[in-house]
């Protein structure tokens, strides 16, 4: 079991990493692009479809992560003033949701995925992409979304306890 907790650890860090690395990759592709139009030069026409793509992995990529680090956006100003119990019992149902939001954006991408891979569609842009590439990570990070807010439903971790110290930490 450790093993497996280890490895699912890994896996939401390498994807945070990946996505740090796709931003990056970005930032420079800008530069890049931005640098040989002053210099007078036609930059890749790739430049604005890839970046595009880096942007959407980007944020699917940290998103399990975020929710393990409670870096995810939420309101608590209402939350922080409601009775302990009242507090739980409304951040369960806050977790089912979110729960049942993350498995059915992974369903209906997945659907998306195998749909545009067996059909062969093309994303024409800057150049000729296979569509399925833009829905690739969708439904694993989402299912790790799902696994992330389960965490928090089951009591393993709460999405309010200890978030300033998460955050500090950052």
């Amino acid at each position: 079991m450790n093993g497996i907790i280890k490895g699912y650890n890994y896996l939401l860090n390498g994807l945070a990493v990946g996505s740090g690395i796709a931003i990056f990759c970005a930032f420079l592709m800008i530069v890049l692009d931005v640098t040989l139009r002053i210099l007078g030069f036609a930059p890749p026409t790739i430049t604005i479809a890839v970046v595009e793509y880096i942007l959407l992995y980007f944020t699917i990529l940290a998103a399990p992560w975020l929710v393990r680090q409670k870096g995810h956006v939420f309101i608590d100003a209402v939350t922080q003033f409601l009775p302990p119990l009242v507090k739980k019992l409304l951040a369960k149902a806050v977790y089912v949701v979110c729960i049942c939001s993350a498995l059915i954006f992974c369903w209906h991408s997945l659907g998306l995925l195998i749909e545009t891979y067996t059909e062969g569609m093309l994303d024409v842009r800057g150049i000729d992409m296979p569509q399925w590439l833009l829905f690739a990570p969708m439904p694993l990070c989402f299912l790790l979304v799902a696994v992330e807010f389960g965490r928090f439903l089951i009591g393993i971790d709460d999405m309010y306890g200890d978030r300033t110290e998460v955050r500090e930490s950052m």
